[in-house]
Protein backbone atom coordinates (compact mmCIF):
# COMPACT_ATOMS: atom_id res chain seq x y z
CA UNK A 1 0.00 0.00 0.00
CA UNK A 2 1.45 3.34 -0.99
CA UNK A 3 2.42 5.95 1.58
CA UNK A 4 -0.63 7.79 2.85
CA UNK A 5 -1.29 11.50 2.70
CA UNK A 6 -0.80 13.57 5.86
CA UNK A 7 -4.48 13.37 6.94
CA UNK A 8 -4.45 9.63 6.35
CA UNK A 9 -1.27 9.21 8.36
CA UNK A 10 -2.88 11.13 11.20
CA UNK A 11 -5.77 8.69 11.02
CA UNK A 12 -3.85 5.46 10.74
CA UNK A 13 -0.50 6.15 12.47
CA UNK A 14 -1.79 4.56 15.62
CA UNK A 15 -0.60 5.15 19.14
CA UNK A 16 -2.78 3.08 21.43
CA UNK A 17 -2.05 4.80 24.72
CA UNK A 18 -2.20 2.63 27.82
CA UNK A 19 -5.59 2.95 29.40
CA UNK A 20 -4.36 2.56 32.96
CA UNK A 21 -1.67 4.64 34.69
CA UNK A 22 -1.07 4.50 38.40
CA UNK A 23 0.47 7.91 38.90
CA UNK A 24 -0.22 9.80 42.10
CA UNK A 25 -1.20 6.55 43.81
CA UNK A 26 -0.36 7.87 47.29
CA UNK A 27 -2.49 11.00 47.11
CA UNK A 28 -6.30 10.51 46.95
CA UNK A 29 -6.66 13.92 45.32
CA UNK A 30 -4.39 13.10 42.38
CA UNK A 31 -4.33 9.30 42.05
CA UNK A 32 -5.71 7.89 38.82
CA UNK A 33 -6.06 4.33 40.07
CA UNK A 34 -7.21 3.45 43.59
CA UNK A 35 -6.67 0.05 45.19
CA UNK A 36 -9.63 -0.60 47.47
CA UNK A 37 -8.75 -1.19 51.11
CA UNK A 38 -10.81 -3.28 53.56
CA UNK A 39 -13.87 -1.38 54.77
CA UNK A 40 -13.78 1.33 52.08
CA UNK A 41 -16.97 2.43 50.36
CA UNK A 42 -17.51 3.97 46.95
CA UNK A 43 -18.83 7.18 48.48
CA UNK A 44 -15.82 7.51 50.78
CA UNK A 45 -13.38 6.95 47.94
CA UNK A 46 -15.21 9.52 45.78
CA UNK A 47 -15.10 12.11 48.59
CA UNK A 48 -11.38 11.65 49.22
CA UNK A 49 -10.58 11.68 45.50
CA UNK A 50 -12.81 14.75 44.98
CA UNK A 51 -14.36 13.09 41.93
CA UNK A 52 -18.14 12.67 41.57
CA UNK A 53 -19.27 9.18 42.53
CA UNK A 54 -21.20 8.76 39.26
CA UNK A 55 -18.04 9.32 37.19
CA UNK A 56 -16.22 6.56 39.07
CA UNK A 57 -19.20 4.27 38.51
CA UNK A 58 -19.25 4.99 34.77
CA UNK A 59 -15.47 4.75 34.33
CA UNK A 60 -15.38 1.31 35.94
CA UNK A 61 -18.63 -0.10 34.60
CA UNK A 62 -19.90 -0.72 38.14
CA UNK A 63 -23.38 -2.15 38.73
CA UNK A 64 -25.77 -1.32 41.59
CA UNK A 65 -25.53 -1.70 44.54
CA UNK A 66 -21.82 -1.04 43.73
CA UNK A 67 -20.12 -3.54 46.07
CA UNK A 68 -16.35 -3.22 46.41
CA UNK A 69 -13.76 -5.81 47.40
CA UNK A 70 -10.38 -5.32 49.03
CA UNK A 71 -7.63 -5.22 46.40
CA UNK A 72 -9.99 -4.14 43.61
CA UNK A 73 -8.55 -1.48 41.29
CA UNK A 74 -10.78 1.48 40.51
CA UNK A 75 -10.04 3.98 37.76
CA UNK A 76 -10.34 7.52 39.12
CA UNK A 77 -11.27 9.60 36.06
CA UNK A 78 -9.39 12.89 35.97
CA UNK A 79 -10.30 15.51 33.42
CA UNK A 80 -7.95 15.63 30.46
CA UNK A 81 -7.71 18.16 27.67
CA UNK A 82 -5.93 18.46 24.35
CA UNK A 83 -5.04 21.60 22.40
CA UNK A 84 -5.18 20.97 18.66
CA UNK A 85 -1.87 21.45 16.85
CA UNK A 86 -1.09 22.16 13.21
CA UNK A 87 -1.74 19.15 10.99
CA UNK A 88 -3.80 17.23 13.55
CA UNK A 89 -7.16 15.65 12.76
CA UNK A 90 -9.96 14.54 15.01
CA UNK A 91 -9.40 10.89 14.17
CA UNK A 92 -5.67 11.19 14.75
CA UNK A 93 -6.25 12.74 18.18
CA UNK A 94 -8.76 10.01 19.02
CA UNK A 95 -6.34 7.27 18.09
CA UNK A 96 -3.50 8.87 20.05
CA UNK A 97 -5.60 8.75 23.22
CA UNK A 98 -7.29 5.43 22.45
CA UNK A 99 -10.70 7.13 22.82
CA UNK A 100 -13.39 7.15 20.10
CA UNK A 101 -13.65 10.49 18.30
CA UNK A 102 -17.42 10.50 18.80
CA UNK A 103 -16.85 10.45 22.58
CA UNK A 104 -14.33 13.32 22.40
CA UNK A 105 -16.63 15.37 20.17
CA UNK A 106 -19.58 14.83 22.50
CA UNK A 107 -17.56 15.78 25.59
CA UNK A 108 -16.24 18.87 23.79
CA UNK A 109 -19.67 20.04 22.66
CA UNK A 110 -19.00 19.71 18.93
CA UNK A 111 -20.44 17.53 16.16
CA UNK A 112 -18.40 14.46 15.13
CA UNK A 113 -18.28 15.77 11.54
CA UNK A 114 -16.91 19.17 12.55
CA UNK A 115 -13.26 19.74 11.56
CA UNK A 116 -10.85 20.60 14.36
CA UNK A 117 -9.07 23.97 14.45
CA UNK A 118 -5.54 24.80 15.50
CA UNK A 119 -5.61 26.02 19.10
CA UNK A 120 -8.99 24.45 19.82
CA UNK A 121 -9.25 22.83 23.27
CA UNK A 122 -10.84 19.38 23.35
CA UNK A 123 -12.04 17.40 26.36
CA UNK A 124 -10.73 13.83 26.42
CA UNK A 125 -13.29 11.75 28.34
CA UNK A 126 -12.60 8.60 30.31
CA UNK A 127 -13.46 5.41 28.46
CA UNK A 128 -15.30 2.69 30.34
CA UNK A 129 -13.02 0.12 31.88
CA UNK A 130 -15.19 -2.70 30.52
CA UNK A 131 -12.37 -3.32 28.06
CA UNK A 132 -10.35 -4.69 31.00
CA UNK A 133 -12.14 -8.02 31.00
CA UNK A 134 -11.55 -8.62 27.31
CA UNK A 135 -8.25 -6.96 26.41
CA UNK A 136 -5.34 -9.38 26.24
CA UNK A 137 -2.90 -6.86 27.65
CA UNK A 138 -3.30 -5.26 31.09
CA UNK A 139 -3.99 -1.60 31.81
CA UNK A 140 -7.22 -1.03 29.91
CA UNK A 141 -8.36 2.42 31.04
CA UNK A 142 -7.38 5.76 29.57
CA UNK A 143 -4.40 7.72 30.79
CA UNK A 144 -6.00 10.29 33.06
CA UNK A 145 -3.09 12.70 33.35
CA UNK A 146 -3.62 15.89 31.39
CA UNK A 147 0.11 16.48 31.26
CA UNK A 148 1.11 12.97 30.20
CA UNK A 149 1.46 12.15 26.53
CA UNK A 150 0.73 8.67 25.18
CA UNK A 151 4.40 8.12 24.34
CA UNK A 152 5.41 8.78 27.97
CA UNK A 153 3.25 6.05 29.47
CA UNK A 154 4.14 2.50 30.38
CA UNK A 155 4.49 -0.23 27.80
CA UNK A 156 2.73 -3.62 27.71
CA UNK A 157 3.51 -6.97 26.05
CA UNK A 158 1.97 -7.85 22.72
CA UNK A 159 -1.44 -9.52 22.90
CA UNK A 160 -1.75 -13.08 21.62
CA UNK A 161 -2.87 -12.30 18.08
CA UNK A 162 -4.72 -14.81 15.88
CA UNK A 163 -5.30 -14.78 12.13
CA UNK A 164 -8.39 -12.68 11.35
CA UNK A 165 -9.34 -15.09 8.57
CA UNK A 166 -7.94 -18.03 6.58
CA UNK A 167 -6.42 -17.34 3.19
CA UNK A 168 -3.31 -16.96 1.10
CA UNK A 169 -1.09 -13.97 1.81
CA UNK A 170 -1.12 -12.04 -1.46
CA UNK A 171 1.29 -9.37 -0.37
CA UNK A 172 3.59 -9.34 2.64
CA UNK A 173 4.68 -6.52 4.92
CA UNK A 174 7.38 -4.21 3.52
CA UNK A 175 9.20 -1.82 5.84
CA UNK A 176 9.30 1.87 4.82
CA UNK A 177 13.06 1.81 4.19
CA UNK A 178 13.00 -1.47 2.24
CA UNK A 179 12.97 -1.76 -1.53
CA UNK A 180 9.41 -1.58 -2.80
CA UNK A 181 8.17 -0.23 0.53
CA UNK A 182 6.23 0.74 2.34
CA UNK A 183 3.43 -1.80 2.67
CA UNK A 184 2.38 -1.43 6.27
CA UNK A 185 0.50 -4.71 6.67
CA UNK A 186 -0.36 -7.91 4.86
CA UNK A 187 -3.05 -8.59 2.24
CA UNK A 188 -4.88 -11.91 2.63
CA UNK A 189 -7.00 -13.30 -0.22
CA UNK A 190 -10.45 -14.64 0.66
CA UNK A 191 -13.86 -14.89 -1.05
CA UNK A 192 -16.08 -11.82 -0.85
CA UNK A 193 -18.38 -11.94 2.15
CA UNK A 194 -16.18 -14.18 4.31
CA UNK A 195 -16.20 -13.17 7.98
CA UNK A 196 -13.25 -11.10 9.24
CA UNK A 197 -12.66 -11.68 12.95
CA UNK A 198 -10.93 -9.70 15.71
CA UNK A 199 -7.33 -10.86 15.99
CA UNK A 200 -7.43 -10.25 19.74
CA UNK A 201 -9.89 -8.87 22.26
CA UNK A 202 -10.20 -5.11 22.58
CA UNK A 203 -12.25 -1.99 21.89
CA UNK A 204 -13.30 -0.68 18.47
CA UNK A 205 -11.92 2.86 18.17
CA UNK A 206 -12.74 3.34 14.48
CA UNK A 207 -15.34 1.74 12.21
CA UNK A 208 -16.21 3.38 8.92
CA UNK A 209 -14.87 4.74 5.66
CA UNK A 210 -11.13 5.29 5.95
CA UNK A 211 -8.87 7.09 3.49
CA UNK A 212 -9.39 6.12 -0.16
CA UNK A 213 -6.51 3.63 0.00
CA UNK A 214 -8.10 1.64 2.81
CA UNK A 215 -11.82 1.64 2.05
CA UNK A 216 -14.13 0.40 4.78
CA UNK A 217 -12.01 -0.08 7.89
CA UNK A 218 -12.16 -1.25 11.49
CA UNK A 219 -9.44 -0.40 14.04
CA UNK A 220 -9.28 -2.21 17.38
CA UNK A 221 -7.35 -1.04 20.44
CA UNK A 222 -5.97 -3.96 22.45
CA UNK A 223 -4.56 -2.19 25.50
CA UNK A 224 -1.04 -0.91 26.04
CA UNK A 225 -0.05 0.64 22.74
CA UNK A 226 -1.30 -2.12 20.46
CA UNK A 227 -3.84 -1.78 17.67
CA UNK A 228 -4.91 -3.83 14.66
CA UNK A 229 -6.42 -2.48 11.44
CA UNK A 230 -8.77 -4.36 9.09
CA UNK A 231 -9.40 -2.76 5.68
CA UNK A 232 -10.88 -3.39 2.19
CA UNK A 233 -14.07 -4.56 3.94
CA UNK A 234 -17.42 -4.78 2.16
CA UNK A 235 -19.47 -4.49 5.34
CA UNK A 236 -18.91 -3.58 8.99
CA UNK A 237 -20.55 -5.66 11.73
CA UNK A 238 -19.29 -3.59 14.68
CA UNK A 239 -19.45 0.09 15.50
CA UNK A 240 -17.13 2.55 17.18
CA UNK A 241 -17.03 1.99 20.94
CA UNK A 242 -17.93 -1.71 20.82
CA UNK A 243 -15.96 -4.12 23.00
CA UNK A 244 -15.08 -7.28 21.06
CA UNK A 245 -13.79 -10.69 22.01
CA UNK A 246 -10.98 -12.49 20.21
CA UNK A 247 -12.46 -14.20 17.17
CA UNK A 248 -15.62 -12.09 17.13
CA UNK A 249 -16.81 -11.10 13.65
CA UNK A 250 -16.12 -7.44 12.91
CA UNK A 251 -16.80 -7.25 9.17
CA UNK A 252 -16.90 -9.03 5.82
CA UNK A 253 -14.19 -9.41 3.18
CA UNK A 254 -14.63 -6.94 0.33
CA UNK A 255 -12.95 -5.11 -2.49
CA UNK A 256 -12.97 -1.49 -1.33
CA UNK A 257 -10.05 0.94 -1.22
CA UNK A 258 -7.14 -0.13 -3.41
CA UNK A 259 -8.18 -3.80 -3.47
CA UNK A 260 -8.15 -5.25 -6.98
CA UNK A 261 -9.92 -8.44 -5.82
CA UNK A 262 -11.62 -9.60 -2.61
CA UNK A 263 -9.06 -9.56 0.20
CA UNK A 264 -8.27 -8.21 3.67
CA UNK A 265 -5.58 -5.65 4.43
CA UNK A 266 -4.42 -6.32 8.01
CA UNK A 267 -2.04 -4.22 10.11
CA UNK A 268 -0.47 -4.54 13.56
CA UNK A 269 0.86 -1.35 15.14
CA UNK A 270 2.60 -0.49 18.37
CA UNK A 271 3.07 3.11 19.44
CA UNK A 272 2.33 4.44 15.94
CA UNK A 273 4.83 2.08 14.31
CA UNK A 274 3.62 -0.52 11.77
CA UNK A 275 5.01 -3.98 12.51
CA UNK A 276 5.13 -7.15 10.40
CA UNK A 277 1.96 -9.06 11.36
CA UNK A 278 3.64 -12.34 10.36
CA UNK A 279 5.93 -12.01 13.39
CA UNK A 280 2.94 -11.89 15.75
CA UNK A 281 0.55 -14.36 14.13
CA UNK A 282 0.66 -18.16 14.61
CA UNK A 283 2.63 -20.04 11.97
CA UNK A 284 0.41 -21.67 9.36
Amino acid sequence: MRRLTVPAVALFALCAAPLLAEDGANDPKTETVHVVKPGETLGGIANRAEVPRVLIIEANGLKAPYPLRAGQKLVIPRRRSHTVKEGETGFGIALDYGVPWSAIASASGIKPDDPVRVGQKLVIPTVSAKTESTAAAPSPTPSPSASATPAALADTPAPKFAWPLTGKVRRAFIAPNAKGGPHEGIDVLAPAGVAVRASAAGKVIFAGQGPDEYGLTVIIFHGGRWTTTYSYLSKLTVKEGDTVKAGERIGLVGQTGLASEPQLHFEVRKNRVPLDPAKYLPKK
